[in-house]
Protein backbone atom coordinates (compact mmCIF):
# COMPACT_ATOMS: atom_id res chain seq x y z
CA UNK A 1 0.00 0.00 0.00
CA UNK A 2 2.40 2.01 0.81
CA UNK A 3 4.43 1.57 -1.90
CA UNK A 4 1.67 2.70 -4.26
CA UNK A 5 1.33 5.81 -2.32
CA UNK A 6 5.13 6.55 -2.91
CA UNK A 7 4.55 6.06 -6.74
CA UNK A 8 1.50 8.14 -6.97
CA UNK A 9 3.80 10.94 -5.16
CA UNK A 10 6.90 10.13 -7.32
CA UNK A 11 4.40 10.51 -10.66
CA UNK A 12 2.91 13.17 -9.21
CA UNK A 13 5.86 15.03 -8.78
CA UNK A 14 6.96 14.47 -12.25
CA UNK A 15 4.16 15.57 -13.95
CA UNK A 16 4.70 18.91 -11.61
CA UNK A 17 8.76 18.74 -12.63
CA UNK A 18 7.36 18.21 -16.57
CA UNK A 19 5.17 21.15 -16.12
CA UNK A 20 7.52 23.90 -14.27
CA UNK A 21 9.72 22.83 -17.30
CA UNK A 22 7.10 23.88 -19.99
CA UNK A 23 6.70 26.80 -18.46
CA UNK A 24 10.02 27.82 -18.08
CA UNK A 25 10.58 26.85 -21.63
CA UNK A 26 7.53 28.93 -23.03
CA UNK A 27 9.77 32.45 -20.65
CA UNK A 28 9.36 34.56 -23.69
CA UNK A 29 13.56 36.64 -23.60
CA UNK A 30 13.32 40.07 -25.28
CA UNK A 31 16.46 42.02 -26.46
CA UNK A 32 16.83 44.92 -24.40
CA UNK A 33 18.81 47.99 -25.27
CA UNK A 34 20.17 50.64 -22.92
CA UNK A 35 23.10 53.13 -23.03
CA UNK A 36 25.77 52.82 -20.49
CA UNK A 37 26.88 56.10 -20.31
CA UNK A 38 23.68 57.84 -18.19
CA UNK A 39 24.87 57.62 -14.57
CA UNK A 40 22.75 56.21 -12.20
CA UNK A 41 20.03 55.03 -14.79
CA UNK A 42 22.22 53.10 -16.83
CA UNK A 43 25.94 52.19 -16.81
CA UNK A 44 29.18 49.61 -16.41
CA UNK A 45 30.02 48.06 -13.75
CA UNK A 46 33.90 47.47 -13.17
CA UNK A 47 32.87 43.48 -14.53
CA UNK A 48 31.20 45.56 -17.84
CA UNK A 49 27.51 44.67 -16.51
CA UNK A 50 24.88 46.99 -17.06
CA UNK A 51 23.68 48.17 -14.02
CA UNK A 52 21.73 51.31 -12.88
CA UNK A 53 18.22 52.43 -12.04
CA UNK A 54 16.92 51.66 -15.45
CA UNK A 55 18.17 48.48 -15.30
CA UNK A 56 16.48 47.71 -12.31
CA UNK A 57 12.99 48.51 -13.42
CA UNK A 58 13.33 46.44 -16.34
CA UNK A 59 14.51 43.56 -14.55
CA UNK A 60 11.55 43.83 -12.10
CA UNK A 61 9.00 44.37 -14.90
CA UNK A 62 9.90 41.47 -16.43
CA UNK A 63 9.55 39.13 -12.99
CA UNK A 64 6.15 40.61 -12.47
CA UNK A 65 5.06 40.00 -16.33
CA UNK A 66 6.94 36.24 -16.41
CA UNK A 67 9.51 36.99 -19.02
CA UNK A 68 13.42 37.22 -19.61
CA UNK A 69 15.10 39.58 -20.86
CA UNK A 70 18.98 39.81 -22.82
CA UNK A 71 20.62 43.32 -21.38
CA UNK A 72 22.94 44.75 -24.71
CA UNK A 73 24.84 47.94 -24.13
CA UNK A 74 23.73 50.16 -26.60
CA UNK A 75 25.12 53.23 -28.02
CA UNK A 76 22.57 55.88 -27.65
CA UNK A 77 23.48 57.25 -31.32
CA UNK A 78 20.97 54.93 -33.27
CA UNK A 79 19.59 53.60 -30.87
CA UNK A 80 15.72 54.09 -31.66
CA UNK A 81 16.79 52.18 -35.17
CA UNK A 82 17.79 49.06 -33.05
CA UNK A 83 13.91 48.74 -33.01
CA UNK A 84 13.20 48.74 -36.34
CA UNK A 85 15.59 46.07 -37.37
CA UNK A 86 14.81 44.11 -34.59
CA UNK A 87 18.23 43.66 -33.10
CA UNK A 88 16.20 45.18 -30.15
CA UNK A 89 12.98 44.73 -28.63
CA UNK A 90 12.68 46.92 -25.71
CA UNK A 91 15.00 50.32 -25.00
CA UNK A 92 15.79 51.58 -21.75
CA UNK A 93 18.00 54.12 -21.82
CA UNK A 94 16.69 57.42 -19.61
CA UNK A 95 14.33 58.21 -22.53
CA UNK A 96 12.38 61.43 -22.54
CA UNK A 97 9.04 60.99 -24.02
CA UNK A 98 8.27 63.33 -27.04
CA UNK A 99 5.86 63.94 -29.31
CA UNK A 100 8.43 63.56 -32.05
CA UNK A 101 9.75 59.90 -30.93
CA UNK A 102 5.90 59.26 -30.07
CA UNK A 103 6.44 58.75 -34.18
CA UNK A 104 9.06 56.84 -34.13
CA UNK A 105 8.10 54.18 -31.41
CA UNK A 106 5.41 53.13 -29.02
CA UNK A 107 5.89 54.04 -25.64
CA UNK A 108 5.32 52.37 -22.10
CA UNK A 109 3.18 54.79 -19.54
CA UNK A 110 5.67 57.02 -17.79
CA UNK A 111 8.62 55.65 -15.16
CA UNK A 112 9.95 58.38 -14.22
CA UNK A 113 9.82 61.94 -14.17
CA UNK A 114 12.38 64.13 -15.99
CA UNK A 115 11.86 67.39 -14.99
CA UNK A 116 15.16 69.93 -14.06
CA UNK A 117 15.52 71.04 -10.38
CA UNK A 118 17.73 74.09 -8.92
CA UNK A 119 20.38 73.01 -6.41
CA UNK A 120 21.73 74.83 -3.81
CA UNK A 121 24.03 74.78 -0.48
CA UNK A 122 21.40 73.99 2.10
CA UNK A 123 21.59 77.56 3.64
CA UNK A 124 20.74 78.95 0.64
CA UNK A 125 17.97 81.44 0.38
CA UNK A 126 17.62 80.86 -3.47
CA UNK A 127 13.70 79.49 -3.49
CA UNK A 128 12.71 79.99 -7.49
CA UNK A 129 14.31 80.64 -11.10
CA UNK A 130 13.83 84.27 -10.60
CA UNK A 131 15.66 84.41 -7.76
CA UNK A 132 18.72 83.41 -9.84
CA UNK A 133 19.17 86.76 -11.31
CA UNK A 134 21.97 88.16 -9.92
CA UNK A 135 23.67 84.65 -9.04
CA UNK A 136 26.38 82.82 -10.51
CA UNK A 137 24.72 80.08 -11.88
CA UNK A 138 26.29 76.50 -13.24
CA UNK A 139 24.71 74.75 -16.18
CA UNK A 140 25.45 71.63 -18.65
CA UNK A 141 26.29 73.08 -21.91
CA UNK A 142 23.07 72.88 -24.60
CA UNK A 143 21.16 71.45 -21.98
CA UNK A 144 17.68 71.90 -20.84
CA UNK A 145 18.47 73.67 -17.80
CA UNK A 146 20.99 76.03 -19.97
CA UNK A 147 18.10 77.38 -21.91
CA UNK A 148 15.46 77.46 -18.81
CA UNK A 149 18.34 79.20 -17.24
CA UNK A 150 19.45 81.28 -20.39
CA UNK A 151 15.38 82.57 -20.69
CA UNK A 152 15.47 84.33 -17.00
CA UNK A 153 19.41 85.35 -17.16
CA UNK A 154 20.40 85.99 -20.89
CA UNK A 155 22.05 83.54 -23.09
CA UNK A 156 25.11 85.96 -23.26
CA UNK A 157 25.18 86.10 -19.75
CA UNK A 158 28.61 86.50 -17.64
CA UNK A 159 26.60 85.18 -14.39
CA UNK A 160 26.25 82.13 -16.29
CA UNK A 161 28.68 78.99 -16.60
CA UNK A 162 28.38 76.26 -18.59
CA UNK A 163 30.09 72.62 -17.64
CA UNK A 164 30.12 69.82 -19.91
CA UNK A 165 28.36 66.89 -17.41
CA UNK A 166 26.42 67.39 -14.20
CA UNK A 167 29.06 65.92 -11.89
CA UNK A 168 31.49 68.99 -12.64
CA UNK A 169 29.13 71.17 -12.07
CA UNK A 170 27.72 70.18 -8.98
CA UNK A 171 31.45 69.98 -8.10
CA UNK A 172 31.90 73.23 -8.71
CA UNK A 173 28.84 74.39 -6.09
CA UNK A 174 30.29 71.99 -3.59
CA UNK A 175 33.66 74.07 -3.73
CA UNK A 176 31.13 77.66 -3.34
CA UNK A 177 32.51 79.01 -7.73
CA UNK A 178 28.82 79.12 -8.15
CA UNK A 179 25.69 79.96 -6.39
CA UNK A 180 23.61 77.30 -7.83
CA UNK A 181 23.20 74.96 -10.42
CA UNK A 182 19.87 73.63 -13.00
CA UNK A 183 20.60 70.25 -13.90
CA UNK A 184 18.44 66.69 -14.23
CA UNK A 185 16.69 65.74 -11.19
CA UNK A 186 17.36 62.29 -11.10
CA UNK A 187 21.44 62.83 -11.69
CA UNK A 188 21.34 65.83 -8.98
CA UNK A 189 19.61 63.32 -6.86
CA UNK A 190 22.20 60.63 -7.25
CA UNK A 191 24.62 62.82 -6.69
CA UNK A 192 23.42 64.47 -3.63
CA UNK A 193 22.63 60.77 -1.73
CA UNK A 194 26.62 59.61 -2.79
CA UNK A 195 28.07 63.21 -1.50
CA UNK A 196 26.74 63.17 1.73
CA UNK A 197 29.76 65.46 2.40
CA UNK A 198 28.22 68.25 0.58
CA UNK A 199 25.19 69.61 1.79
CA UNK A 200 23.19 70.46 -1.08
CA UNK A 201 19.31 70.58 -1.84
CA UNK A 202 16.77 70.78 -4.26
CA UNK A 203 14.72 73.40 -5.16
CA UNK A 204 11.37 73.11 -7.46
CA UNK A 205 9.67 75.85 -9.92
CA UNK A 206 6.41 75.74 -11.50
CA UNK A 207 8.51 76.75 -14.40
CA UNK A 208 10.08 73.83 -14.77
CA UNK A 209 8.75 71.28 -17.69
CA UNK A 210 7.22 68.26 -16.41
CA UNK A 211 8.36 64.90 -18.49
CA UNK A 212 8.71 61.45 -18.31
CA UNK A 213 10.96 58.70 -19.46
CA UNK A 214 9.25 55.65 -21.00
CA UNK A 215 10.38 52.60 -22.02
CA UNK A 216 10.53 52.15 -26.06
CA UNK A 217 8.99 49.29 -28.12
CA UNK A 218 9.32 49.13 -32.00
CA UNK A 219 6.10 51.27 -33.73
CA UNK A 220 3.03 48.90 -33.48
CA UNK A 221 4.18 46.26 -31.20
CA UNK A 222 1.57 46.58 -28.67
CA UNK A 223 1.53 43.32 -27.51
CA UNK A 224 4.79 43.91 -26.00
CA UNK A 225 3.83 47.40 -25.12
CA UNK A 226 1.18 46.05 -22.82
CA UNK A 227 3.42 43.51 -20.99
CA UNK A 228 5.27 46.74 -19.98
CA UNK A 229 3.06 48.54 -18.79
CA UNK A 230 0.61 45.90 -16.25
CA UNK A 231 4.56 45.18 -15.27
CA UNK A 232 4.51 48.65 -14.49
CA UNK A 233 1.54 48.62 -12.85
CA UNK A 234 2.40 45.91 -10.90
CA UNK A 235 5.53 47.18 -9.23
CA UNK A 236 4.21 50.52 -8.69
CA UNK A 237 1.28 48.77 -6.76
CA UNK A 238 3.73 46.08 -4.52
CA UNK A 239 5.92 48.75 -3.65
CA UNK A 240 8.81 46.73 -5.45
CA UNK A 241 9.07 50.31 -7.47
CA UNK A 242 9.32 52.90 -4.44
CA UNK A 243 12.41 50.35 -2.71
CA UNK A 244 14.26 50.39 -6.47
CA UNK A 245 14.09 54.84 -6.14
CA UNK A 246 14.76 54.75 -2.96
CA UNK A 247 18.03 52.96 -3.53
CA UNK A 248 19.25 55.05 -6.59
CA UNK A 249 17.55 58.59 -5.19
CA UNK A 250 15.51 59.32 -1.85
CA UNK A 251 12.71 58.49 0.16
CA UNK A 252 10.60 60.91 -2.02
CA UNK A 253 8.57 58.45 -4.36
CA UNK A 254 7.01 60.50 -7.08
CA UNK A 255 3.49 59.93 -8.28
CA UNK A 256 3.30 58.16 -11.66
CA UNK A 257 0.39 58.36 -13.89
CA UNK A 258 -0.91 55.07 -14.42
CA UNK A 259 -3.04 55.38 -17.40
Amino acid sequence: MLTNVMKKLAIGGCVIAAMFSSVQALAQTYVVGSGGTYRPFEFENSQKELEGFDIDIIKAVAKAEGFDIKLINTPWEGIFATLNTGDRDIIISGITITDKRKGMVDFSLPYFPAEQSIVVPVDSKIDSISSLKGKKVGVVNSSTGDIVVSDVLGKNSTDIKRFDNTPLMLQELGEEGIDAAVGDVGVVKFYIKTHPDKPLKLVSDDKFERQYFGIAVAKGNSELKAKLDAGLKKIIADGTYAKIYATWFDNNVPTLPVE
